[in-house]
């Protein structure tokens, strides 16, 4: 059954679910730059270590002056190595940033790839309607980059950070046990503290997500041009941007509780911090007053307790992050291992070309259980070779029987056949390999007229060569829009566009040009007619931007196009269906009469009725 109900809930929480993504995030980080992450690892260790080297050996250096009797090559030794770990110090940490910014660019290409791979991959609409799966995809897309690197940065930072750890631990540990358990003590806090807190962030952040999609709409609405006709004729800039402002303001509540629980949490842990290096302080002081420490010992305590509690904010801190984008790059993991959405044949059976016909045996449909019945016991013959015309109100299930045809959706109860065989047992992308469709909401891409016709013939993996430009002017001229291409600016290499420009254009990119609706149409019809090599055309509503007599002319050339021609016509236009060799008229989700127009009109029924509402508007004195 077709389900569109909320996707379950990944298991963020638990410490496998927390362990897999670590492990998962390692992985894509070593896949997108192996030598990078392995630099990236090791210039880590040496920056980790280097702090602990520059302590001790500035310790060994004020230990020696202080005697006055060390040799000056011993001197000049130590000395030699102290410079050479400030300049391991330096170098590291600025190696450190590159290389995290070089894997970090990486990362993000290999997981949009994967992404919009694993997107790709659901070959139903049903996810894609669904605003639970929307937000999901949302924090997937803003997350997927960041959290690989903000987890890997954790790990190999934590592992920096543990070495200095356990350097300066050591060394307090030498110096006063007491001292050195203090310190920790008072850090774990702060490690509990930043758990907590990356647990209620990635709360907020995911309760923000539809309130922020909500902003983006209504941000796009005014600035897009789709809506800025009507926008700005009605009037609706005030209430667009009111409605967008309440949606910030509703995010910024939610983010000024988290930033003031932060502030709160951070200051009071800033606070034991101070509290516990002051009480260091004062007994390294009274310590050396009372000739139980060196010059060198004061040294290397200050540096040690200032490197414990750096440390240990700094695990405590990175902790939080890596359990944040751990919870956050959950989404991302629950993305990319979605199935399909539609159930798929573990052999599936090869597409044969259409011989017989297609069937819809007893089909019922609905979006889910909470939903009504779209289609209520459909059977519906399409034979091959003949042009099928669907007729009806709206809402009577037309452009459903068109989402079954192309398997967007599978029936609720009953089965679609391909000359016998249920869809269901074939394989979903051959199976749309062999349909051309224009669809009623047909897309307009911002790209070039070339590209935009194109796109109906390419496969998806190829990118357009010249030798599609014949058969695009050809399908152009079929819909009669090769004249209008012709004579654009680049002619069939303009832009469609007036938000972007390509290459050629940037020193001009005045050159985009924008279509009208009918133009538009006809562009999208050139696409359907550029993807003739199929066994099923499909045209849902192919004329209903256009004027009288250029829908008469596209219906002419559609007419002599299906000849012979397995085709499904969808139109509210009831003179653009008459010529179909069977026209079925849907109510209420069933087929309530099937036949040519003869037939039909003879019967008296609703496809009569309806199509001299139609012919008394054009007929009747008076109306216009």
């Amino acid at each position: 059954m077709t389900d569109r109900g909320a996707a379950a809930e990944p298991d963020v929480g638990s410490v496998r679910s927390l362990l897999g993504g670590a492990v998962e995030a390692l992985v894509v980080a070593w896949r997108a730059a192996p030598g990078g992450f392995v630099g990236y690892v090791l210039a880590s260790v040496v920056s980790g270590l280097a702090p602990v080297a520059v302590a001790w050996l500035m310790k060994l250096v004020l230990d020696r002056l202080t005697t006055g009797t060390t040799p000056t090559g011993e001197l000049t030794l130590l000395a030699g190595g102290l410079a050479v770990a400030g300049l391991a110090t330096a170098v590291t940490g600025e190696l450190v940033r590159y290389l995290a910014a070089e894997v970090a660019r990486r990362v993000t290409v290999l997981t949009r790839d994967r992404l919009y791979e694993a997107t790709g991959r659901m070959t139903g609409l049903a996810k894609l309607e669904d605003p639970a799966f929307r937000d999901r995809l949302q924090m997937a897309e803003q997350h997927s980059q960041s959290g690989p690197m903000i987890i890997l940065d954790a790990v190999i930072g934590s592992i920096r950070y543990l070495l200095t750890l356990v350097g300066f631990v050591v060394t307090l540990v030498a110096l006063s046990p007491l001292m050195a358990a203090v310190v920790i003590a008072a850090a774990l806090p702060g490690l509990y503290a930043e758990l907590k807190l990356s647990r209620r962030r990635a709360e907020m952040m995911a309760g923000l997500t539809p309130t922020e999609r909500r902003e983006y709409f209504y941000g796009d609405l005014m600035t897009g041009l789709e809506a800025a006709k009507e926008i700005r004729l009605l009037g609706l800039g005030r209430l667009l941007r009111g409605r967008m402002l309440t949606e910030l303001r509703r995010a910024n509540v939610g983010r000024r509780r988290m930033d003031r629980r932060d502030l709160l949490v951070q200051g009071l842990l800033g606070a034991l911090g101070a509290v516990v290096s002051g009480v260091g302080l004062i007994w390294a002081v009274l310590a050396a007053g009372n000739g139980r420490l060196t010059l060198g010992d004061i040294s290397v305590f200050v540096a040690a307790l200032a490197g414990v509690q750096a440390a240990l904010t700094a695990l405590a801190s990175g902790t939080g992050m890596a359990h944040n984008a751990l919870l956050m790059f959950a989404h991302f993991r629950a993305v990319t291992n979605e199935g399909p959405g539609l159930p798929v044949a573990a052999e599936p059976v090869p597409v044969p070309d259409l011989r017989h016909g297609i069937e819809f045996k007893d089909v019922w449909f609905r979006y889910s259980d909470e939903h009504p019945w779209v289609l209520s016991g459909v059977d519906l013959f399409i034979p091959f070779g003949q042009a099928t015309a669907l007729v009806g109100h709206n809402g009577a299930g037309k452009s459903t029987l068109v989402k079954l045809l192309c398997r967007f959706y599978d029936p609720t109860i009953g089965k679609v056949c391909w000359d016998g065989i249920d869809l269901r047992d074939l394989d979903v992308a051959e199976l749309r390999r062999r349909l051309g469709a224009v669809f009623q909401d047909f897309m307009c891409y911002e790209l070039t007229a070339a590209e935009n016709i194109a796109f109906g013939e390419v496969d998806g993996a190829e990118e357009l060569s010249p030798d599609y430009r014949p058969r695009v002017q050809d399908a152009a001229r079929l819909a009669g829009i090769d004249s209008t291409l012709e004579f654009l600016p680049r002619g069939y290499d303009t832009m469609l566009s007036r938000m972007f420009f390509n290459e050629q254009d940037k020193d001009d990119p005045g050159t985009g040009v924008l279509l009208s609706g009918g133009q538009w149409q006809r562009v999208a019809l050139a696409r359907a007619f550029l993807r003739d090599r199929r066994d099923l055309l499909i045209l849902d509503e192919p004329t209903s931007g256009l004027d009288a007599e250029a829908e008469y002319e596209i219906h002419t050339s559609l007419a002599a196009h299906r000849k012979g021609r397995t085709s499904v016509l969808i139109s509210h236009r009831l003179g653009a269906v008459r010529d179909a060799d069977r026209i079925a008229v849907l109510v209420d989700g069933r087929i309530a009469e099937l036949g040519n127009h003869d037939t039909l009109i003879s019967t008296g029924g609703t496809y009569a009725r309806l199509f001299d509402l139609q012919a008394s508007g054009y007929s009747t004195p008076g109306l216009s």
